[in-house]
């Protein structure tokens, strides 16, 4: 577990991140609101402080617009991109 705090930034990431990490507060909330991973099991798993991952869902909660335009923004970018991937069914043997 690490002991540095990490600020919520957008350095790395076109979202809000683990300040100095790829840890988008995106991932740190499906981790712990969607799949309902405790706190300190996210934290374990990937080297945070658990202050890291309230803070994380703090800030997805202080600022649903901007999650909101998050979530819209990757969602257009998946779509904008999906004839680029393959499916099992396009994969040739």
């Amino acid at each position: 577990m690490s002991q540095v705090a990490r600020r919520i930034v957008r350095e790395l990431h076109d979202e809000p991140h683990l300040e100095g990490r790829r840890t988008t507060v995106r991932f740190v909330k499906a981790q712990v609101e969607d799949r309902g991973l405790d706190p300190r099991t996210v934290a374990d798993r990937h080297d945070l402080d658990v202050a890291d991952v309230y803070r994380a869902l703090t800030y997805y909660h202080d600022n649903p617009a901007e999650m909101r335009a998050v979530e819209r923004e990757r969602e257009a970018a998946v779509e904008n991109h999906r004839h680029l991937t393959t499916d099992p069914d396009d994969v040739r043997g």
